[in-house]
């Protein structure tokens, strides 16, 4: 039996890659428990780019030695994925670094955006900028893993970037949360070809390099529409929907309003994916409009609103 199969259900989601023979061998004497710190290392050495000894030890609750014995074990697993730096006392990632375990990158995101751990990751241990967790398209994993180990490090990135406009071309980045806009993974980031905080589709980015730590105008905290919360006043839409108690039941309002209080950078992404009516008179008749934001006036100030149903038109009073 291989050591893939001896997973079960873990080596699915997180299936060892194809080994030698040898290094099967070793494998299938491994236990169950053991194949979780392996893992355990694994996804560090991948998404934060190291890992201390007292990582695993704190995680797992073993000793000393047991811990010493899984960094051999793993060394010989994958010699060429870690290197140990004595005046740190931390292992790190090596350029030639390829994950032993499989990470299936949509379960991952989805683990990462609800803190979910099975034991096979590092989730838990610390928050990762990953804000929410449905999408249709699958990022690249390497290419999640190098913007979750930047912004972990507070790190700026090298990337190619695929824009609609200006097609591909070199970007520097300096990224500090991922986010799902309910159809695509973005990542949000100054960019520093214009100056701004912007929202990039993590399937357009490529070739992700780490470069030197960014200026604190290019951090989150200067990030003025990710910092900055709005509240919204959803309510059942007063022209389309008949029945309005079923749609307050669907969206658990109380007295006939969904209080929402969001980042003025996904305000847009929300209000899109749930088809909120931002007319100022409720004036998008069709049926897909359910709902109607009935406080349009939080939304001034706020960028990306393109997107945000009826907000961005001519106006009319609908008799």
């Amino acid at each position: 039996m291989s050591a893939t199969q001896m997973l079960g259900n873990e080596g699915r989601e997180f299936g060892l890659r194809d080994a030698s023979p040898s290094e099967n061998a070793s494998l299938d004497t491994v236990s169950f428990a053991q194949r979780q710190r392996l893992a355990y290392i694994d996804f560090c050495l991948l998404f934060k780019g190291a890992i201390y000894r007292q990582d695993l030890i704190g995680r797992f609750e073993v000793g000393l030695s047991a811990g010493s014995r899984d960094f051999s074990l793993y060394k010989v697993l994958a010699p060429n994925n870690l290197t140990y730096d004595a005046r740190e006392k931390r292992y790190f990632q090596t350029d030639s670094f390829v994950p032993l375990f499989e990470h299936d990158p949509r379960r991952t995101l989805v683990k990462l955006a609800n803190d979910i751990s099975d034991g096979f990751d590092a989730i838990g241990d610390i928050h990762f900028p990953v804000e929410s967790a449905s999408s249709l398209n699958i990022p690249d994993i390497y290419v999640v893993a190098k913007l979750v180990q930047a912004i972990v490090n507070n790190k700026a990135v090298s990337v190619i970037y695929t824009s609609l406009s200006s097609g591909s071309g070199a970007r520097e980045l300096v990224p500090h949360s991922i986010v799902d806009n309910g159809q695509r993974w973005h990542v949000r980031a100054f960019d520093r070809k214009t100056g701004s905080f912007r929202d990039f589709v993590l399937t357009r980015i490529s070739k992700v390099t780490l470069k030197a730590n960014p200026a604190l105008s290019e951090q989150s905290l200067a990030d003025e529409a990710w910092q900055r919360k709005i509240a919204l006043e959803v309510v059942p839409h007063p022209k389309n929907i008949n029945h309005p108690t079923a749609i307050e039941l669907d969206y658990g309002m109380e007295e006939g309003v969904l209080h929402l209080e969001v980042r003025a950078a996904m305000a847009g992404y929300l209000l899109r994916r749930w088809n909120v009516d931002c007319t100022k008179h409720a004036s998008l008749r069709t049926g897909e409009y359910q709902l109607w934001l009935r406080n349009q006036e939080t939304l001034e100030n706020t960028d990306n609103l393109a997107i945000a149903p009826g907000y961005i038109g001519e106006e009319k009073r609908y008799e």
